[in-house]
């Protein structure tokens, strides 16, 4: 077996190179990972009627995609609506 010898900043250069590429790889399997859910999926996750979800849609509390008829959510989208209405719990201050 062989040897190699790196200086400091060589390998901090290595270091530095793996770090983007799994920066990039994560990011781009990420975004193939998305997620849609039509409308009555959304409906039972959401545990709402579908009036409520055709009122969030013209409120545009909830982005989605319509293909004729039939609509669409990203899971990245449910998400950030559940996110933007999250509240903390209440610490008792005594």
């Amino acid at each position: 077996m062989e040897a190699i010898i790196l200086t400091k900043e060589q390998y901090d250069a290595i270091v530095f190179q793996l770090e983007e590429i799994t920066k990039k790889l994560n990011k781009a399997l990420a975004a193939k990972q998305e997620t849609f859910m039509d409308n009555q999926e959304f409906l039972m996750l959401m545990k709402i009627s579908k009036r409520t979800a055709q009122t969030w849609r013209d409120e545009g509390k909830v982005s989605f995609c319509q293909v004729g008829n039939k609509i669409y959510y990203k899971m990245s989208d449910v998400e950030k609506l559940l996110n933007e209405h999250y509240n903390k719990s209440f610490t008792n201050k005594r």
